[in-house]
């Protein structure tokens, strides 16, 4: 399926790529050097995952996601759930890698997380290089994601072993397996349609960075190249952006930004609407962006106020970073990030005057609204 550039309105979409272009300007030089850029880094990704099931038409609460995230469930994960911790390892994959890592093959088959997948090669400013060694957190997903190549391998060595000592099974392939086209559809070709939306790249890098985005993702709502993965076309679309130098700082928020514009003109049958649509909610995602950096600054220079005379061991400072790399934090997520018991997390927290969220008897909830 080929997607058409043919007689594309530029003198209509002019106003609006114009405003997208300077949002997205603004939003990536304050967020490059910004004092909350990490934090604001780390949050986008669980606001973008939740935006991308709210675009999607399903919802999901943020506090699930994070506690999901590190292993702390309330209760039992939704399929709903699942799937935005899927959206979530994506976008931190993406952002892994150099900025014209995904959108490769390598790199698609990564964050789809086939079996194909590959381990992202690590760009970083030189900021980030020269701080690397002592970041804690990476070292850990570094650990775990180790950990789980390490499962595959096993779990792949195993069924190959288990294929050798029995020759005479044979395995079944998709259409055998599902004989009525029930789940596969025998004439969707993924990879076909990955190559047709690959092959608009080329097209869009002809034009300026957000309308060669905007393209980008109405061609992959137009080609629909995966079937369960859909929300896959969001990532790529930001990851378009890094890729171009339009937006270095941070792995764009694109659905926070998509959930501000109605359905109607999102999905609509004709190109314009869609075109326009899409960039007034980048636009808005990048004036989302700027105004969280706000509240991130303002929350980090009050709860800096309380650390006047505090010895120099305290480990409010690295509560107060962990506070501001999540949307929401529990007692045991900051005894366990801090290393004390969470009766100290929640005396370390009472200390800092962080205002409670959940309201719930099951467990408590602190963030920066």
């Amino acid at each position: 399926m080929r997607y058409d550039l043919k007689q594309l309105p530029l003198n209509a979409l002019l106003p609006a790529m114009t405003q997208a272009e300077d949002m997205l300007a603004r939003l990536d030089e304050r967020a490059l050097r910004h004092v909350v850029a990490e934090g604001f880094r780390e949050r986008g990704h669980f606001f973008d995952a939740a935006g991308a099931l709210w675009v999607g038409g399903e919802l999901i609460h943020i506090e699930d996601l994070v506690l999901h995230d590190a292993h702390m469930d309330a209760r039992a994960p939704t399929h709903e759930l699942t799937i935005a911790h899927a959206v979530l390892r994506a976008r931190r994959r993406l952002w892994a890698g150099d900025p014209a890592w995904g959108l490769t093959t390598a790199g698609i088959a990564a964050a789809r997380g086939g079996a194909s997948e590959i381990a992202a090669p690590r760009s970083l400013p030189l900021a980030e290089v020269e701080e690397s060694p002592d970041d804690e957190e990476h070292d850990v997903l570094a650990a775990e994601f180790a950990e789980i190549d390490a499962a595959i391998a096993r779990s792949e060595r195993a069924l190959e072993h288990a294929g050798r000592s029995a020759p005479e099974t044979k395995a079944l392939n998709a259409i055998d397996a599902d004989p009525l086209a029930l789940i596969h559809d025998e004439d969707w070709d993924e990879n076909a349609r990955l190559g047709d939306w690959r092959a608009v790249i080329r097209d869009a890098d002809l034009l300026p960075p957000a309308l060669g985005a905007a393209v980008l993702y109405d061609a992959w709502e137009r080609i629909e190249p995966l079937r369960s993965q859909h929300w896959l076309g969001g990532l790529l679309t930001s990851a378009y952006l890094r890729a171009r130098g339009k937006v270095t700082s941070h792995l764009f928020c694109l659905n926070v930004g998509l959930k501000s514009v109605r359905h109607e003109r999102r999905r609509s049958q004709d190109r314009m609407t869609r075109l326009i649509a899409f960039l007034e909610g980048m636009a808005e995602a990048a004036d989302a962006g700027l105004k969280e950096l706000d509240r991130l600054s303002l929350a980090k220079t009050q709860m800096e106020l309380r650390l006047k005379d505090r010895r120099s061991n305290s480990s409010l400072p690295e509560i107060i970073d962990f506070l501001l790399s999540r949307p929401i934090v529990s007692a045991n997520m900051i005894a366990r990030h801090v290393g004390v018991t969470p009766r100290g997390a929640l005396n370390l927290v009472g200390e800092l005057g962080v205002r409670e969220m959940t309201g719930r008897g099951r467990y408590r909830g602190w963030g920066v609204l």
